[in-house]
């Protein structure tokens, strides 16, 4: 499956950063038997060019921990605390209040607040006023649903991020277009870094999250490229005979780790892209790919089939002794690291069903998440609380998101073409 695709094609590729207009549409599939009731109350705003308070109601929604209110149900739309009669609010069981204004400052600039009201405790948790440009105003509203979500589960919110991902679309006479794009966490604002006739690969985030390092065959050969989203500008770091794939950047981004088989069969090396000095890491006559950096820095996992089937390995990033870490199944691949190092989300295979799992470090056990037949690609969001990943049902390939323990489930639908490789920005 996904361990031996990372192999040979050829491509020319167009790159840009320009709009794009085919979206994704997030449906929350399943969420918390306990999500908290919470009504996020229309904002007071006048020719706002964005529904702020629809942005953080749809955000809060579809992070499965809440049970949101439908405006038509609520009995009073106030936007000031003074405004706000708690009694009737307790009694159609709400426990929390989101309230807002929203007014032109003048210049482009406009002025948003808001206040997370506790409706029990008849009295405020959170209150924020920010100035927001327009081109940032949901953004802004990103920014919040992450402050009311961190106050009220203790968790870092992930509205405010971006994802990457590869897209496939026909062109007529069996001639297929793929996308390198990167769009808002929500699906919004989709742009679209790299087109190609030809297949685009592996895309990889910078920590800083400024830059995509990614595989593309342009010169009719595989090369390994980054990119700076700002600007547009890209450097080939790596074209090297035979297979680049697989880029992964270090922790302080200062090195790629990537799979080369240059020498003989694939390995893995690190590349200082300073002084693009290479450090040869693994040395076997099997297929070794698919690295992913440890968060201290120290160690890097990767895919293996020297056993005979591929299985997760993990090597010192300064080279040394390399040890299995996967024994359960017939078929592990395309591992990465939880943000706090304890665990490792990836593709476990019995048969010919691929699904998504989490595997403790400590005690070496797997929890299946995911029951679809062919789910790949996992990608951990930056609080460690979901896992975007990609699947397919017949010949659609589709994102996916579930929650670490498995009880919250979204289904990330782009409207046209096939969606793929899915990475979850830092």
């Amino acid at each position: 499956m996904i361990f031996f695709k990372r192999a040979v094609f050829l491509g020319l590729i167009f790159l840009f950063i320009a709009p794009s207009y085919a979206e994704l549409t997030i449906d929350v599939t399943e969420g918390l038997d306990s999500a908290v009731p919470i009504a996020v109350v229309p904002f007071a705003s006048s020719g706002v060019p964005v529904n702020i308070s629809a942005v953080v109601n749809a955000d809060l929604e579809r992070s499965g921990y809440f049970k949101m209110m439908a405006e038509q149900g609520m009995p009073s739309k106030p936007n000031t605390l003074a405004a706000v009669n708690f009694s009737e609010w307790q009694g159609l069981g709400q426990n929390y209040l989101v309230i807002g204004q929203v007014s032109d400052a003048g210049g482009g600039q406009y002025n948003v607040q808001f206040q997370l009201l506790d409706v029990f405790k008849s009295g405020q948790l959170l209150g924020y006023r920010m100035s927001s440009s327009a081109a940032d105003l949901r953004r802004t509203a990103h920014h919040i649903s992450d402050l009311i979500f961190e106050k009220l589960t203790g968790k870092k919110g992930v509205f405010s991020g971006r994802i990457a991902y590869i897209t496939t679309n026909n062109q007529g006479s069996k001639q297929q277009s793929q996308q390198l794009q990167v769009a808002d966490a929500d699906g919004f604002n989709p742009q679209t870094v790299a087109s190609s006739v030809e297949p685009l690969m592996s895309p990889s985030w910078s920590p800083d999250g400024k830059k995509l390092a990614y595989v593309s065959f342009e010169r009719k050969s595989a090369a390994i490229y980054v990119q700076t989203l700002a600007t547009g500008e890209r450097v080939r770091v790596a074209e090297f005979p035979g297979i680049n794939g697989a880029p992964a950047w270090s922790p302080d981004g200062t090195r790629l780790a990537l799979t080369l088989s240059k020498d003989g069969s694939p390995d893995i090396y690190v590349l200082n892209l300073t002084t693009r000095s290479l450090t040869r890491l693994t040395k076997s006559f099997a297929i070794d790919t698919e690295p992913s950096w440890s968060p201290d820095g120290g160690s890097i996992v990767f895919t293996s089939d020297r056993g005979g089937k591929p299985q997760i390995y993990r090597v010192p990033s300064q080279g040394g002794e390399e040890k299995r870490l996967t024994f359960s199944g017939d078929y592990n691949a395309r591992a990465s690291f939880s943000p706090d190092g304890k665990s490792l989300v990836l593709v476990h295979g019995n048969g010919n069903d691929y699904r998504i799992a989490v595997m403790d470090l400590a005690t070496r056990s797997m929890n299946v998440l995911t029951s679809g037949r062919s789910d790949e690609s996992p990608s951990f969001a930056p609080n460690g609380s979901m896992i975007l990943y990609a699947s397919k049902k017949g010949r659609t390939g589709f994102l996916s998101a579930v929650s670490l323990d498995g009880k919250m489930q979204q289904k990330l639908v782009f409207n046209s073409g096939e969606v793929r490789e899915p990475a979850w920005a830092p």
